[in-house]
């Protein structure tokens, strides 16, 4: 919606179709991307890293491809928009992201209780 929003070649029909194309994009960038991104290696270390905009530029002008109501008009409002979704996903993650490293899920409690136990294992005495 950022994107679609400040990129001009970038528009949606409908939130449905924005909301599709976002689960698309998802699902493309789990499972389709980390193989273009071994497959283009070479040209992301001569490029120190640029080409990588280019393989996620590649992945939104994919989802222009399939879904109806998102519209992406160029290459260059394809890779305007992957900066941009990568700074905005960049940014929204480090408000989830905790001081350890991990992400949290969002949560109604105030705070999560730390859970002790010991593990039973079935079995006889002295048994691995």
């Amino acid at each position: 919606m950022v994107a679609a929003g400040l990129i001009g070649g970038i528009r949606y029909d409908s939130v449905g179709a924005l909301i599709c194309a976002a689960l698309l994009l998802g699902i493309l960038n789990a499972f389709v991307r980390p193989i273009l991104l071994l497959l283009t290696a070479p040209l992301i270390i001569l490029s120190l890293g640029i080409f990588i905009f280019v393989v996620n530029a590649i992945m939104l002008l994919l989802v222009n491809q399939f879904v109806h109501g998102f519209h992406v008009d160029s290459f260059g409002s394809a890779f305007w928009g992957a900066i941009l979704i990568s700074v905005t996903s960049w940014l929204l993650s480090a408000f989830f992201r905790g001081s350890d490293g991990r992400v949290y899920p969002l949560s109604h409690h105030t705070r999560m209780k730390r859970v002790t136990g010991r593990v039973v294992r079935s079995g006889k005495p002295g048994e691995s």
